[in-house]
């Protein structure tokens, strides 16, 4: 079957299912092509909250596929791919959560969204790469267990007058990215602004203009008169950046920017999940609710546009 006719197809399925289709801004150029909403993964899980749709395609990996049905527990949520897990998200499991808790009765602990379900349930709160700095200076405990992502924590670290313990986490693709390699991009566009993610080494970040979620750099890339960016995290982004904003050029700054999980999903899986129903997100109801309320609580610390 030739691509055009399984997009025709997938257009097919989706009214016939009624369903809608979330893609990462990291999934590959065809996915964010035939997806209805394109975004960062909280984003597009409060996006179908807020749809009639009572099928959900996340074109994504699993821990985002869960938010949306953390957030939407009468609804189906279907990943394309049952492989698509993260890596960050792995590196903790809810009982290394109790323990720390056990370690810091003190602490709060922050968590961020690229993060399991069951994590999630074992937090005080959540946030976003945008908003976690907020979060944590409008907790009330003076001491925050950061988990997982050590770099974000590190970033943080630097604006706040609390003790902030680190989880030893990090997101492989933005920790790959070094600093000889940026130097080198900013040597090659010299004219360039550098955006880069906060997933990103301390020394990366010390080189940036700005330092940004991948919503972050989409509006500043649209906002800007700029003509060259230098783009600090997973491909996909640049994908999206270069589509919407034609008049302007955008480099990477690393050489190791793909998420080998992000790219997995195909047109074809957009297709089976549609027809077989693969793969439903399933959650307890004692976990869903748990981890609904740590979602919550990040409200009342930022301003709706996280």
């Amino acid at each position: 079957m030739s691509s055009h006719e399984i997009v025709r197809q997938i257009a097919h399925w989706k009214e016939k299912r009624g369903a809608v289709i979330l893609a990462h801004n990291y999934q590959p150029g065809e996915i964010q092509d035939i997806a209805d909403f394109l975004g960062d993964s909280l984003a597009l899980s409060r996006q179908a909250a807020e749809e009639p749709a009572q099928v959900i395609v996340f074109c994504g990996v699993r821990f985002m596929a869960e938010s949306a049905k953390i957030l939407s527990p009468d609804k189906t949520v279907l990943l394309p791919r049952r492989d698509v897990g993260c890596p960050l998200a792995d590196t903790i499991t809810a009982d290394q959560v109790r323990q720390l808790k056990e370690a810091h009765p003190q602490a709060a602990v922050v968590c961020y969204v690229n993060s399991s379900a069951e994590v999630k349930a074992e937090s005080d709160v959540c946030c976003t790469s945008s908003n976690a700095l907020q979060v944590v200076d409008g907790v009330e405990a003076q001491e925050i267990i950061f988990v997982p992502d050590k770099n974000l924590g590190h970033y943080v670290s630097r604006f706040t007058k609390k003790k902030v313990i680190i989880w030893d986490g990090f997101c492989y693709v933005h920790h790959r990215i070094r600093a000889e390699e940026l130097q080198r991009a900013k040597k090659a566009h010299p004219q360039a602004v550098v955006l880069v993610h906060p997933e990103c080494r301390p020394e990366v970040i010390d080189l940036a203009d700005h330092v940004l979620s991948t919503d972050g750099m989409l509006r500043f890339a649209q906002g800007s008169e700029v003509g060259e960016f230098i783009i600090g995290t997973e491909v996909g982004l640049i994908y999206r950046l270069q589509k919407e904003n034609p008049g302007q050029r955008f480099f990477a700054a690393g050489n190791a920017m793909v998420c080998v999980n992000m790219k997995k999903i195909h047109l074809e899986d957009v297709l089976l999940s549609l027809q077989r129903d693969q793969f439903s997100i399933t959650i307890s109801e004692e976990i869903r609710t748990r981890a609904q309320a740590a979602l919550s609580r990040m409200l009342q610390y930022v301003t709706p546009q996280v």
